[in-house]
């Protein structure tokens, strides 16, 4: 049976390799940016050591023309410190966006290779994963690490200019570091499970609302509107739980590092004060000495303050990185896709989160056969036809396109092989031509052409604004259903796939739109093999073979008016069908 499974979330292992991997590509100009902040972080240092030299000279009343030196170290200072900060943080956005960028890209390729069932278990979950969790990652790529990398340089360079001014200075700065080192320690231990807990409940969130709005008919047919909004408030305070947590360690955390700052600078000052007693320094260094440690609390806080960051990000990378690893592990097909339309069933069974769909079904179709498949609703011919179209992967038994596996056929070339349209197409955004080209990108126009007039959709597609080129799709041009399913159908013939499959892909009896897609569908089969999932009886009356299905199983299978006079299933279908003149009575 298809079992339904959360997403993975990878091990912090997984997290640190994967990280290292994506940034070692940037090593270069990774390295620029740490030269670029060493830069800045020097400028830096003259803006306290002229204030000092400032102070000195006020202290010895010197001549003001002597300022000229100072002032102008300082502008000096100000003008390479912006420019190196401007260097930092253009090439910091070269070194991290590519690798952004191309996480975003393994995701969704790995979440377009998963199991259907695993996706359709966890959709809320992993909307979550693509969206919030990619922008936490982007917003500590961008901003946490080139603060990281700022601060670090500050720190080491300032603490040389301490040392420079007088060692016991330097000494004295340090008396800082236990309290700090103690704080991290003890916020890494808590946070690290703290931000965790709250990407889970950020996806449960997620996942509830979307719920929600998916079932929006159901919900408002059945009075759940209480029942929903239960879940939604529930989902959305478990989440907000976890953030009044994380804030609250997070000022617990600050607090203690507010304490260190006070002890470090109180160090500084009796340093100072005793030194400049006893002619072991002037009030020049003095001063410099306290405004460097001064400069230090704001470098410090964001070091320490990445650990924050750094835990959100890891959290939110190990959810990603679970979906690469999964999308990794799971088997691609590489084998030529076969231009035969033979198919074959062997022993297939299937099942949706444990409750059996399929049950051992064996089946074999011509090259070239077109096969309606009929039954009541839930008998099984939806299911049938994803996995003949490999949408789905059975749990027992092979489904063969010409002698090969459907599931080790290539991905991206496998609608060469087969190709399926579906009751509910999407439209995806783009121009009509777009949306027709999915399947053959290197289509031409007289291709979009020709195919748009094999399927008839020609006269409505000219009378949009733009013809072919009208934007369609999310914030374009709104299509109809039947519209949406006729570009599906003309789709189908650029792509032109050895076996088409066909899942109720025309509308309802009795309208002219339902006469146009049904004639629409018998020219985009035309010529290749095709299973054709009948919601209407009259549509099996042309076919090869007619398989009727119940319970998961084929009951009846043979030409259609063999299966009328025999008097079976398809039979008592007919019968019915033709009391509601449905279809035209045969016999």
């Amino acid at each position: 049976m298809t079992s339904r499974t959360p997403l993975p979330v990878a091990a912090p292992p997984a997290v640190r390799r994967f990280a290292a991997g994506a940034l070692g590509r940037s090593r270069a100009t990774l390295v620029g940016t740490a030269l670029a902040l060493i830069v800045g972080a020097v400028a830096g240092l003259g803006i306290p050591g002229g204030i000092g030299w400032i102070a000195q000279l006020l202290a010895d009343r010197a001549d003001p023309l002597a300022l000229v030196g100072p002032l102008a170290l300082l502008a000096a200072c100000a003008i390479v410190g912006g420019l190196a900060a401007w260097l930092s943080g253009v090439l910091l956005a070269h070194a991290v966006l590519p690798p952004l960028g191309r996480l975003r890209e393994e995701v969704v390729d790995a979440a377009t290779t998963l199991p259907l069932a695993e996706v359709e278990a966890a959709s809320g979950d992993l909307v979550s994963r693509v969206t919030d969790d990619v922008e936490q990652v982007a917003e500590v790529a961008q901003g946490a690490l080139g603060r990281l990398l700022t601060a670090a340089v500050t720190i080491l360079v300032t603490l040389i200019g301490l040392a420079g001014l007088d060692l016991r200075f330097a000494l004295a700065a340090l008396v800082a570091v236990p309290v700090q080192a103690i704080t991290v320690r003890w916020y890494l231990r808590r946070s690290g499970r703290i931000y965790a807990e709250g990407r889970r409940a950020a996806g449960r969130r997620a996942a509830t609302l979307l719920e929600t709005f998916a079932a929006l008919p159901t919900v408002r047919a059945f009075g759940l509107h209480d029942e929903r909004a239960a879940r939604a408030r529930e989902a959305s305070a478990a989440a907000a739980e976890v953030e009044l947590e994380a804030t609250r360690t997070m000022t617990r955390f600050y607090g203690r590092l507010n304490l260190a700052e006070f002890l470090g600078l109180g160090a500084i000052l009796l340093v100072a004060f005793l030194l400049v007693r006893s002619a072991g320094a002037d009030i020049g260094q003095a001063t410099a000495a306290a405004l460097f440690f001064a400069g230090l609390f704001n470098p410090i806080n964001d070091a320490l303050g990445t650990a924050d960051d750094l835990q959100r990000a890891s959290a939110s990378l190990a959810r990603l990185v679970g979906v690469v690893d999964a999308g990794a592990r799971t088997v691609r097909g590489a084998a030529e896709p076969p231009r035969a339309g033979a198919v074959e069933l062997q022993e297939v069974r299937f099942g949706y989160d444990g409750v059996p769909v399929l049950g051992g079904v064996t089946l074999v179709v011509d090259a070239g056969a077109h096969v309606a498949v009929v039954g009541t609703t839930g008998s099984g011919k939806s299911t049938l036809a994803a996995l003949i179209a490999g949408v789905r992967t059975p749990d027992g038994g092979r489904v063969l396109l010409s002698g090969v596996p459907v599931g080790t056929i290539d991905g991206a070339r496998r609608a060469r092989a087969v190709a399926m349209v579906s009751q509910e197409t999407h439209v995806f955004a783009g121009t009509v031509a777009d949306n027709l080209r999915l399947g053959a990108p290197a289509a031409g126009e007289a291709e979009v052409r020709s195919a748009l007039d094999a399927v008839g959709a020609s006269a409505w597609v000219d009378g949009l604004p733009q013809g072919a080129a009208t934007r369609v799709g999310a914030g374009g041009h709104p299509l109809t259903p039947q519209q949406a399913q006729h570009l599906a159908l003309a789709r189908l013939l650029l792509v032109d796939p050895a076996v088409a499959v066909l899942d109720e892909a025309t509308a309802e009896a009795g309208s002219d739109v339902a006469r146009t897609l049904d004639e629409a569908a018998r020219a985009a089969i035309r010529g290749r093999t095709a299973i054709v999932v009948a919601h209407r009886l009259d549509q099996a009356a042309d076919a090869d073979l007619v398989v009727v299905m119940e319970d998961g199983a084929i009951v009846e299978a043979g030409a259609p008016d063999e299966l009328i006079e025999r008097g079976g299933h398809f039979a008592a279908l007919w019968n019915v069908a033709a009391s509601r003149h449905d279809v035209s009575d045969r016999r």
